[in-house]
């Protein structure tokens, strides 16, 4: 979670995984947009560029700043509602946790979320942050108007429509400027029935496509070389709130169950790597089954304690099944001394010239290695397979991407970067990491 007192201390930066750092030479906490402008201004004077850093949460290095850190966390809060379009408009440096307190008190809810709520709406909807639901896109596909300096120290709004600005800011990497004001959709206040089961791979993968039509939310977690996962179904129902004791025994179950026992086995695969496809099938046999409704953002997200270094690609849905395949082949066969379990989910195809979806129906799969074992020659073999798979990765998450591969994935990028160089004509927003991804 963000530290103003690290910022107060000019401390160096560090994402939450602690695998990208940085010492940027100068941070800023605007409270205004007028602050926004100036600071940009002053970075398009002194040739240096500018990272909006967002809560850090991403395993890439997209939010690392080279030169000047800037967060949004002193512009936070609710704007306005639109109760007849069913729009909200935020301060995007609100953080996910926040928000849904605040829509509750108009009625109202986020469409979707996914299961981590440390993020900022800003860094969430610029890098394509999603739940899971075919029906249903990223955060990025709610937003209806975006507010932004631009690398010319200009205030602008655009609302989206059918033109090229619209699909480059859909998810942007923050390459047009600091988004400070984002209006989404919104929807009336729901809660969410959860039901978690325990189920075979086999099972699951012959009644995937029927299942995740049926359900409003399907999510997986495959342990590596069991036979076993865990499926995670939810649908939504008229607000229900959940009992302080309810609430109370959840929080207990997550910390001792789900992060302090997986502390321990992470720990235990740390001292002895070999151990990791013991402990992948003892965290598969004790899968915890169980049934709640409540409120959908006290239901959505997930709290991780234990840290880990992740890459997710997304593919498209008709490939889902072969992969899962060739995934469990791989590791039956004992390659990679991986315990932690995947987590798939699924996305509606969505517009957007950096959309990891390019408008197809996808499942996403995130793989993870805890904090401390070599994560290298695993992630290397998730890119090289998911290359057969026409995988995206999350542009927030570890990859091995190229220019060249960039210019391969998104046939749009040239239309992307022409509308970036109008809105940055200076590089304001374009670090040493951008530019090795989109300069070929």
């Amino acid at each position: 979670m963000f530290s103003i007192d690290k910022w107060k201390n000019g401390e160096k930066w560090t994402n939450w995984a602690n695998n990208v750092i940085s010492y940027p030479s100068e941070m800023y906490l605007p409270q205004s947009i007028e602050e926004v402008t100036k600071i940009v201004k002053h970075a398009r004077e002194s040739g240096k560029t500018i990272r909006v850093t967002g809560a850090a949460h991403s395993f890439s290095a997209v939010a690392m700043p080279e030169h000047i850190a800037l967060s949004l966390h002193n512009m936070r809060g609710l704007i306005a509602v639109n109760k007849e379009k069913q729009e909200a408009t935020l301060w995007a440096g609100t953080y996910l946790y926040e928000i849904g307190p605040l829509l509750a008190q108009y009625g109202f809810a986020l469409i979707n979320m996914g299961d981590i709520q440390e993020q900022t709406i800003a860094g969430a909807v610029s890098t394509g942050t999603h739940g899971t639901g075919v029906t249903l896109g990223s955060l990025s596909s709610t937003v209806t108007k975006w507010g932004f300096v631009d690398g010319t120290g200009t205030y602008r709004e655009h609302t989206r429509g059918m033109d090229d600005l619209s699909e480059a800011l859909h998810v942007s990497l923050g390459m047009l400027g600091v988004l400070v004001q984002v209006t989404i959709r919104v929807m009336p206040l729901y809660s969410l029935h959860y039901v978690g089961t325990r189920d075979t791979l086999a099972n699951g993968l012959t009644i995937f496509s029927e299942d995740i039509r049926q359900h409003r939310h399907v999510e997986w977690f495959y342990f590596p070389g069991s036979e076993t996962i865990q499926v995670k179904r939810m649908n939504a129902v008229a607000p229900v709130y959940q009992s302080d004791w309810s609430k109370r025994m959840e929080t207990l179950k997550l910390q001792i169950v789900e992060n302090g026992a997986f502390y321990a086995i992470s720990e235990l695969c740390k001292w002895r790597p070999s151990l990791s496809g013991a402990m992948s099938k003892l965290a598969a046999a004790n899968v915890v089954e169980g049934e709640k409704t409540g409120i959908s953002y006290e239901i959505y997200p997930s709290p991780r304690s234990v840290k880990f270094q992740e890459s997710e690609y997304a593919i498209p849905l008709v490939q889902f099944e072969a992969c899962m395949e060739e995934i469990h082949a791989t590791f039956k066969k004992g390659v990679f001394n991986v315990h932690f379990p995947l987590e798939c989910r699924t996305t509606a195809g969505e517009a957007g010239y950096l959309s990891p979806t390019q408008g197809q129906e996808s499942a996403f799969i995130a793989f993870h290695m805890y904090k401390g074992l070599p994560e290298e020659p695993y992630f290397e073999w998730v890119h090289t397979m998911m290359k057969k798979y026409k995988g995206r990765p999350h542009w927030g998450k570890q990859n091995h991407l190229t220019a060249k591969y960039v210019y391969e994935l998104y046939p749009d990028i040239e239309k992307f970067l022409e509308i970036r160089s109008q809105y940055d004509p200076d590089h304001v927003f374009f670090t040493g990491y951008l530019r090795k991804l989109f300069t070929l």
